[in-house]
């Protein structure tokens, strides 16, 4: 009898990860691909995540034929708007099952190993997400035109906005506007309008190490953009806190640096989480 595999896929605006596990419970291999978010590119979002799933597959020293015998669950960052998740499902896979939901709820499951639970994302975008008593509670992910607050994308973006008004004069300059006249090569502002303008959230995510670099300088633009990101995440964990969570993991790329900016009230109450996201899509995988 051919063998069964499970993968559970952690799809986010920035990168895509599998897992793939086979029926005994061992991790046999991971992949990784580009973003995969199929609410801002769904073309992209499905050759990534079959680029991660095939290259968990190969790390596994498996043949490619194993895809149809894997049940994957994806939690992907997008599918939170039904629009979204119903052309997901319509997507004609090469896997034996797939389960679709969104990449806070498999956050949520690998950070508490269990069904209960609070969490805040601070990766590409920001967001919350909390099951308590058998209520979901969604808050934010709306993009970072118009919101996620704390996310790389936002990070990046606002960062750029208070460096453009330092060159034009309107503000206090820091050495943060040199670093990013740099590393886009450019001059003058207008010259960082010509390459920022209609850039995607990926763009703007890969400017945040540099504002986390300043930050660790104690530069002025880059701390203010840190203190408001970070009475943003507050703020969303006193909401899951009123809702009834006890305990909020905080994830992501970003958490590490937000963290140390959050209210003292709220840090009190973060918790480390037990896995990684895509662990939680294993567990979802493994559910009949």
């Amino acid at each position: 009898m051919q063998p069964h595999y499970f993968i559970g896929i952690d799809g986010g605006g920035t990168k895509c990860k599998a897992l793939l596990q086979n029926s005994s419970g061992d991790i046999i291999g991971q992949g990784l691909a580009g973003s995969a978010n199929p609410a801002t590119h769904y073309g992209l979002a499905i050759e990534s995540i079959t680029q991660a799933c095939e290259r968990a597959v190969l790390d596994a020293q498996l043949s490619a034929s194993a895809l149809r015998y894997c049940h994957v669950a994806m939690g992907l960052a997008g599918v939170s708007l039904p629009s979204v998740k119903d052309k997901m499902l319509l997507w004609q896979h090469p896997f034996a099952t797939i389960k679709i939901t969104t990449d806070l709820h498999i956050a949520c499951l690998g950070a508490h190993n269990s069904e209960e639970g609070a969490v805040i994302i601070c990766g590409t975008g920001s967001s919350a997400f909390m099951v308590h008593q058998g209520k979901h509670v969604q808050l934010g992910g709306h993009g970072f035109t118009t919101g996620d607050k704390g996310g790389g994308a936002w990070i990046g973006v606002s960062a750029t906005r208070l460096c453009l008004e330092a060159m034009d004069g309107l503000s206090e300059s820091s050495p943060l506007v040199d670093d990013l006249k740099q590393q886009l090569g450019c001059q003058t502002s207008s010259a960082v309008v010509e390459q920022v303008n209609g850039a995607p959230a990926v763009f703007f995510a890969g400017l945040a190490p540099l504002v986390i670099a300043a930050l660790e300088q104690h530069d002025a633009i880059a701390v203010r953009v840190i203190q408001e990101g970070a009475d943003y995440v507050s703020r969303l964990a006193r909401r899951l806190l009123s809702e009834g969570a006890e305990k909020v993991a905080l994830i992501g790329g970003l958490a590490p640096h937000i963290s140390p900016w959050l209210a003292n009230d709220v840090q009190r109450c973060l918790v480390q989480p037990l896995y990684e996201p895509a662990f939680g899509a294993l567990i979802l995988a493994k559910k009949r």
